[in-house]
């Protein structure tokens, strides 16, 4: 048995996963891949769905944003699920939802009919996300070969997300609107047909009744927060969104006060207790926080600051995916090589920090240095998340994989929507404050309401307003960026102090054990050790 060092875990009797195993990563990131991409899709898509379904701007509201709202209400319910009935069963089940759904919102002739083929690719999207991480907690129970995998699937996600909005405004310009759902067959169809040739079946042996009453209060805490989340950075601080928030929030402390009575909770309160588990999921939030902040900005810089068209503008978006796709690979093998976990999440909060500082210094023409600040500052954020993944699931026990998954990747959408509200929030107060006070009340609100109005002034007065709301746009930029970096300061700190002596360990299996679980794997059926 041999320690790969202080923040890794002992290797298991079970042996390395060999290349069925990485294979079958392969086939994995397939799903993971499309889900991603399916949250930056409709960025291209939306005119010609407008022109083509011509949907009210409520119902446009809807096809955007039912996904992820449906996604984030299911996560928790369909990890937990994954757990009882097998994470391979859900994984194809989703895919099939998936691939179904979306060749129904390719050919959709009406706005409800699009919406609703976008809210069954939420349910699918929820089965598929927290039944790959699970899966590859099963298949690595290596420390150093699971860590490297979770680098894989960290950078997946990150490069789907960029990808996304660049498919869709290449398939847009050459096909229909309906083009950027068919990609997801392709794939989906793959995964139905390797799936359950590589993929090894797990689940809890003994995970108790389904905790039905726990489904309607996990959705009733997420969705009314996510929602108000969603809206402040747009909306601005209304009582509806706050109202949305505080019931939300009372929902969460009924589901916590259910996941601590119930005989067989969905969320299992022992998780919180496998060391590092809880400063994991914090610390994977917090990144997630900064992740979205910045995106909210970088992205309306490079468009409307900038003069950029959307496909321009995706396409520069592009260029720091190298250094960020190295990011999760390179804090994995510091790890590995006997640095202490503690200090190369720190370092990676460091690193996102002084990427904030790096957008304080952008004018409204500095594309370069606002590229290399995205660079800089999401490399550093995709170390932090790649090593709070592995720590979170090396500490939850096998058979509670997918809940524990679902768990971090709910507390994700949670960082990401509150990001962009607090974050969104700072910068929006900064620009309203730098417009004239005589500017028309479109301009105060959004700086593409103020290059509207500048649209239909006449010369210098265009030019002007043009100008003053670029400059304002900016300095609100430059302010949330302060108050993002504000927040990743103390997050290293507290990295530092929380991982330092944390130091998760997977007891070996004996050696008939293992061999049963190795051969059962190659049966096409692994349960979790109890």
């Amino acid at each position: 048995m041999a320690m790969t060092n202080s923040t890794s875990t002992t290797t298991t009797a079970a042996g390395l996963a060999g290349r069925r195993e990485w294979t079958a990563l392969g086939v994995l990131m397939l799903p993971l891949l499309l889900v991603s991409m399916d949250v930056s899709v409709l960025y291209f898509a939306i005119p010609a769905i407008s022109a083509d379904l011509e949907p009210t701007g409520t119902q446009q509201l809807w096809i955007f944003d039912i996904y992820a709202f449906v996604l984030a209400g299911l996560l928790m319910t369909m990890g937990s699920l994954g757990d009882r009935i097998g994470r391979r069963r859900l994984l194809l089940t989703g895919a099939t939802a998936f691939g179904a759904a979306s060749l129904v919102a390719a050919y959709a002739n009406s706005a409800e009919t699009l919406i609703a083929a976008r809210a069954v690719l939420g349910i699918g999207g929820a089965t598929l996300m927290p039944s790959t991480m699970a899966l590859v907690r099963t298949m690595f129970t290596d420390p150093g070969q699971r860590a490297r995998a979770i680098g894989i699937w960290s950078g997946v996600m990150t490069a789907g997300i960029a990808l996304g909005s660049v498919l869709s405004g290449l398939l847009v310009q050459y096909f229909w609107w309906g083009s950027v759902f068919l990609v997801n067959l392709p794939a989906m169809a793959l995964l139905l047909v390797l799936g359950p040739v590589l993929l090894p079946e797990s689940k809890n042996p003994a995970p108790g009744r389904f905790d039905l009453i726990s489904v309607p209060l996990s959705m009733a805490a997420v969705l009314p927060v996510v929602y108000g989340l969603k809206e402040i950075p747009s909306e601005g601080v209304h009582p509806l969104y706050v109202a949305s928030i505080a019931t939300g929030l009372l929902f969460a402390a009924v589901f916590v006060r259910r996941q601590r009575t119930a005989a067989s909770p969905m969320i299992p309160p022992a998780l919180f207790r496998g060391r590092g588990f809880a400063p994991a999921v914090v610390l994977n939030l917090v990144s997630s926080f900064a992740m979205m902040g910045s995106a909210f900005y970088t992205t309306q810089y490079l468009q409307s600051v900038l003069g950029k068209s959307a496909m321009e503008a995706a396409l520069w978006a592009l260029l720091p995916s190298l250094p960020i796709g190295m990011a999760a690979p390179v804090a994995t093998q510091l790890v590995q090589k006997g640095v202490n976990r503690a200090y190369v999440v720190t370092t990676g909060f460091a690193i996102g920090a002084a990427g904030y500082g790096m957008l304080v210094l952008a004018g409204t023409d500095s594309l370069w240095l606002v590229l290399a600040a995205c660079a800089v500052l999401s490399s550093g954020i995709v170390m932090v998340i790649s090593q709070m993944t592995d720590l979170a699931l090396g500490a939850a026990p096998a058979e509670q994989a997918g809940a524990a998954s679902s768990l971090l990747e709910t507390g994700s959408e949670f960082g990401g929507a509150l990001g962009m509200a607090v974050l969104g929030s700072v910068g929006t107060a900064i620009y309203r404050h730098r417009i004239p006070s005589g500017a028309p009340a479109e301009a105060h609100e959004t700086l593409g309401g103020a290059l509207a109005v500048a649209g239909r002034l006449p010369g210098r007065a265009a030019e002007a307003l043009a100008t003053t709301a670029r400059e304002a746009f900016t300095s609100g930029m430059h302010g949330a960026a302060l108050a993002g970096a504000a927040l990743l300061v103390p997050a290293g700190v507290a990295a530092a102090v929380t991982l330092r002596r944390v130091n998760v360990r997977e007891e070996a299996r004996p050696a008939a054990q293992a061999e049963e679980i190795t051969q059962a794997g190659r049966a096409g059926t692994v349960k979790a050790p109890a």
